[in-house]
């Protein structure tokens, strides 16, 4: 199995892990306190990550880290940031599923980015791998609300489907810059590279959503650190998904790896019927089929 891959469907399992643990933090932080936490507590698993890659592979990580390899690095961090806003904006009232759906269409945005801005060229296989992707995706997010294709079209004016949208701009917008930052470091080894990439990141990402919350939510900022036994594991989980996710992006183009990434929606169905006990819908199995299906068209196309 090529390494992009092992690392993207590894990244997918630690994000639907993290969210499951993160969950529990909901009654205790804010929005903005709950993000912190994933930077600040992450940052130390990611300098052990990056320390243990470097100390295996008898390697140095790069020392000169120029201002193009930290905007960009800075302008991936507040993506992330914007993106996670967003999508829990879109959480509103009869919005969830809704905004849910037109997140996911990160991929599809993501894959022409990547052409404009990185020059990244798919096959058509490849391309309508995503296309299937992507519908399975919807398919599941809006199961049960029966909409028709113009009740649909209607919902993207929605504040629920408009900031879903805006969700899954920021977070390909991140999947670029992310990519970027990593091509900015002069180094032959792509991952020692990516681990660089994620501790910078995640210490940029801890001083401006930290900044920010010390400013406008001083007790949500003392709550951070209160919870630190809950928020250990959300850490280590969240740097062991970034570390996973920026491997991928260093070895393939960003639009496969966020294609392929959307097998995070069957992992949560897995631990939902596994583990959760809960019994599949017909309408969720369908969807997981497209979406399997449209991973094996991309994979036949790379």
């Amino acid at each position: 199995m090529p390494l992009w891959i092992a690392a993207t469907l590894s990244a997918a399992l630690f994000q639907t892990w993290r969210t499951a643990l993160q969950q529990r933090l909901r009654g205790q932080l804010s929005v903005n306190g709950a993000g912190v936490v994933r930077y600040l507590y992450g940052v130390p698993f990611g300098l052990l990550l990056l320390a243990a890659y470097a100390l295996a592979t008898g390697q140095v990580p790069p020392a000169a880290l120029g201002l193009g390899f930290l905007g960009y690095a800075a302008l991936g961090g507040f993506g992330q940031i914007i993106g996670t806003n967003l999508l829990i904006m879109s959480f509103g009232p009869r919005g969830f599923a809704v905004g849910t759906a037109y997140s996911k269409t990160e991929a599809v945005q993501g894959a022409a980015l990547a052409l404009l801005l990185l020059g990244e060229h798919l096959s058509a296989l490849s391309w309508a791998g995503i296309a299937v992707g992507v519908s399975g995706v919807l398919y599941l997010s809006l199961a049960g609300r029966r909409l028709s294709g113009m009740a649909l079209l209607r919902a993207t004016v929605q504040p629920a489907a408009l900031c879903g949208l805006g969700a899954g701009t920021a977070f390909a917008l991140t999947s670029i810059f992310i990519k970027a930052a990593n091509l900015e470091l002069a180094h032959p080894d792509p991952v020692l590279r990516a681990l660089t990439t994620l501790v910078v990141a995640n210490v940029l990402q801890t001083v401006m959503q930290g900044g920010w919350l010390a400013v406008t939510e001083p007790g949500q900022f003392r709550a951070v650190f209160r919870t630190w036994r809950s928020s250990l594991p959300v850490g280590a989980l969240s740097a062991c998904g970034s570390a996973c996710w920026f491997t991928g992006f260093a070895l393939a183009p960003v639009a496969m790896v966020r294609a392929l990434g959307q097998v995070e929606i069957i992992f949560t169905l897995i631990f939902s019927r596994f583990y959760l006990k809960e019994t599949l819908k017909r309408q969720e199995i369908i969807g997981a089929i497209a979406i399997v299906g449209g991973v094996i068209l991309l994979l036949l196309g790379r």
